[in-house]
């Protein structure tokens, strides 16, 4: 990329993001500026990079690689002719990329769901989707069944007001949700869905638009949390995640408590209470 083709590669995104407002990008409309459009920032934490990076490439000092490009187009609402314009500038292919296919649940892993009777257990995909779950989990964190496909997914269900009355330690966890979140988005860089997901609860939650902008980033791991359930009381559970060999976008995540306790107990109340209400369904819609 020629000095001449990055500077009108930078002119020509700044042009793009001054013709956009923060409300036709889901962000808070705030007070007048002194400038038009969106900021870099905002234009940066959307796309998923640092600020840095994007005033570097405004500026044309980095070359961006296809993902990047394809978050920025999306951001800015570019169409298909600016789009393919954008990577001319930059020098790249603009082929179109293919979506990535629609995930679902590996067998092995629903099977294993299956026999996790008495633990809470679920499989996060890509984006930290919900893939598939337990009765269990459903009766400790929701009912996955009544989210809509589309929506189910774990980051977008810590910022619902049922989840900050459920997690005694919210904040705690959805920073940690959060910094997961930044690290999916390493290894999903440009996709869409994860674009829409962080463009959401940017407009819809200051706490997740500010930590969002931190940059800190966590793997799923390990962790212990408290969980003040209406059902079965305060429960101190541990998390666990599992990742399947044969899709390693895939993690088993489940939450154990140890023998003896009144957490341990406290879930075995649970999925009896569960299984009542399944079974109640079950001859109601019989």
């Amino acid at each position: 990329m020629t000095r001449n083709t990055s500077t009108e590669l930078g002119e020509f995104l700044k042009a793009r993001r001054a013709e956009l407002s923060p409300r036709s990008v889901g962000l808070p409309g705030g007070a007048v500026r002194r400038v038009p459009g969106l900021r870099r920032e905002e234009v940066a934490m959307l796309a998923a990079i640092s600020t840095d990076y994007y005033a570097r490439l405004e500026q044309g000092r980095i070359q961006a690689s296809e993902p990047v490009l394809d978050a920025v187009a999306r951001v800015l609402d570019l169409d298909e002719d600016q789009r393919a314009y954008v990577f001319e500038l930059a020098g790249k292919e603009p082929a179109r990329p293919c979506p990535q296919a629609v995930q679902t649940v590996q067998p092995q892993l629903r099977r294993l769901l299956d026999d996790l009777g008495s633990l809470p257990a679920m499989v996060l995909g890509r984006q930290m989707d919900v893939l598939a779950w337990n009765p269990l989990a459903a009766a400790l964190v929701g009912d996955f069944a009544q989210i809509p496909a589309e929506e189910r997914n774990y980051a977008r269900m810590i910022f619902s007001p049922a989840m900050r009355k459920l997690y005694a330690d919210w904040e705690s966890t959805a920073r940690t949700a959060v910094a997961q979140l930044r690290m999916e988005a390493a290894h999903n860089a440009g996709s869409p869905r994860l674009t829409t997901l962080v463009n959401d609860l940017s407009a819809q939650d200051p706490d997740f638009r500010r930590w969002w902008a931190a940059h800190h980033v966590a793997a799923r791991t390990i962790a212990a949390r408290t969980l003040n359930h209406p059902i079965a009381g305060e429960l101190v559970l541990d998390w666990d995640t599992l990742t399947a060999t044969t899709d390693p976008d895939q993690q088993l995540v489940i939450w154990t408590a140890a023998p003896d306790t009144p957490t341990h107990e406290g879930l075995r109340f649970l999925a009896s209470w569960a299984a009542d209400n399944h079974e109640a369904g079950r001859r109601a819609s019989g």
